[in-house]
């Protein structure tokens, strides 16, 4: 227990070392101690001190941001073996907001899709368990389980009164990340739905895009990043580097010089000036608000739907001496413009009201994407 109190004794004075002055800091630690040590005496239950140690080290990660967290060793482990195939997953990318789990984006073709799960919905009990008060790892490992294994969720959901109840079956979460087709009343548009920036999406999605190149009837393109959650920083670099010509795709900024880093577009657009459109909500975070939001900010696209997470920083795992983790973020993503992505997102061009699947333009109900393209004066 030692080992913990100190651990959080010297990250506490790392974390507020600008703040407090030696005094203050020393004030704060006896006051710690005196905290423990009445609970040990007085409180109506008996408590583990190791496990309350655990739960200080998560509170003072989770007051940094909802993206930093603490593992226990044993959820470290779990967290390193989650690719073996031996448990389900539901298929929704979760992140933390005031202290509720929330669902930033359902991923498709997944078990939380296909019940009705959306994104923006707060999960607050998992079975019988209320998530308030827990870390994100633990609602994490709470709805992990054995393939083809139920759960109960409940969700609160924006403008609906009463909280909604859904049953999932575990699966194994295989996310193919491209599908493709042309659309159109005259079929001349080439629509691509990237579905998450995994290690392989560039060469799939590009693939896509010449395919559509050799067909002479293609005028323009919609990329589909709805519900779309992110990934790899290098794959959002790379589909965003083939329709620019030149100029920045996206910088990041760190405390430490190396997290400090800006990448540029080389030279050469491969459809050679042809109109896009991309569509967003509040499921596209990440690396799809970097390819979003630097196409956007080089007039190289039209924006439509609403707007994007605000997922914009850079999380790292490091190892701890009881064999445990923590997940900190290092650095921050900015967009050409300079603006930051956390907390605000990319602002469509074209303000989209999602209904279910479907989009539906106020201005315009039907053919809206067509509608979209056509401001380009094809």
């Amino acid at each position: 227990m030692k080992k913990f109190l100190i651990f959080l004794i010297f990250f506490f004075i790392f974390v507020n070392s600008s703040v407090y002055s030696k005094n203050d800091l020393y004030e704060k630690i006896d006051l710690f101690g005196e905290v423990l040590e009445n609970i040990k005496k007085d409180y109506v239950d008996d408590v583990s001190q190791a496990e309350m140690i655990d739960s200080a080290i998560n509170g003072v990660l989770q007051s940094l941001d909802p993206y930093s967290a603490y593992m226990s060793p044993e959820l470290f482990k779990e967290m390193q073996t989650d690719t073996k195939g031996e448990f389900g997953g539901l298929g929704i990318e979760i992140g933390m907001e005031a202290g509720v789990v929330k669902v930033i984006s359902p991923i498709d073709d997944t078990p939380a899709s296909e019940a009705g799960i959306k994104a923006g919905d707060y999960i607050v009990k998992i079975g019988n368990e209320q998530v308030q008060g827990k870390s994100l790892l633990e609602a994490v490992k709470m709805m992990r389980g054995p393939v083809g294994t139920s759960i109960d969720l409940t969700v609160r959901r924006k403008n609906v009164k009463k909280p909604l109840e859904f049953k999932i079956v575990r699966k194994i979460i295989e996310v193919k990340s491209v599908s493709s087709k042309i659309i159109g009343s005259d079929k001349n548009l080439g629509y691509i739905r990237l579905k998450s920036f995994n290690e392989n999406s560039d060469k799939q999605f590009l693939s896509s895009v010449k395919k559509f190149e050799k067909n002479s009837k293609i005028k323009g393109y919609v990329f589909d990043l709805r519900n779309n959650p992110g990934g790899l920083l290098t794959q959002a670099i790379n589909i965003t580097d083939f329709f620019l010509d030149d100029g920045e795709i996206v910088s990041t900024k760190g405390r430490k010089i190396s997290e400090t880093r800006k990448f540029f577009a080389r030279r050469g657009d491969e459809i050679n000036g042809k109109p896009i459109v991309v569509l967003i909500n509040n499921g596209s975070a990440s690396a799809s608000e970097i390819f979003a939001g630097a196409l956007k900010d080089h007039k190289r696209a039209i924006i439509l739907g609403e707007s994007s997470y605000g997922k914009g920083s850079v999380q790292s795992i490091i190892p701890l001496g009881n064999g445990g983790g923590m997940r900190i973020t290092i650095s921050k993503y900015y967009l050409p413009s300079g603006k930051s992505i956390s907390e605000v997102g990319v602002t469509p061009d074209i303000l989209v009201e999602e209904e279910g699947n479907d989009f539906r333009v106020n201005s315009e109900k039907d053919n809206q994407l067509n509608y979209a393209i056509n401001l380009f004066s094809l």
